[in-house]
């Protein structure tokens, strides 16, 4: 998968949990992206985030660590 895509859509899950209540939302991230999301997929966007930080949302940042 394209690279900008995997980003994209990872961001995309993060803007949705972002307008739910709570203080888990990236650990909800992080579980949708284990229940959803292929190991290639995950690994490729883990690859990704390797010195493109900016370009992820907050909470994907913080839900890397988690997947």
């Amino acid at each position: 998968m394209a690279s900008d895509k995997i980003v994209r859509m990872a961001n995309q899950i993060a803007g949705f949990f972002r307008t739910q209540p709570g203080a888990d939302q990236a650990e909800r991230v992080a579980a949708h992206l284990k229940d959803f999301w292929g190991p290639e997929m995950r690994e490729d966007l883990k690859r990704q985030a390797k010195g493109h930080e900016a370009e992820l949302d907050d909470l994907v940042r913080r839900a890397l660590p988690l997947i």
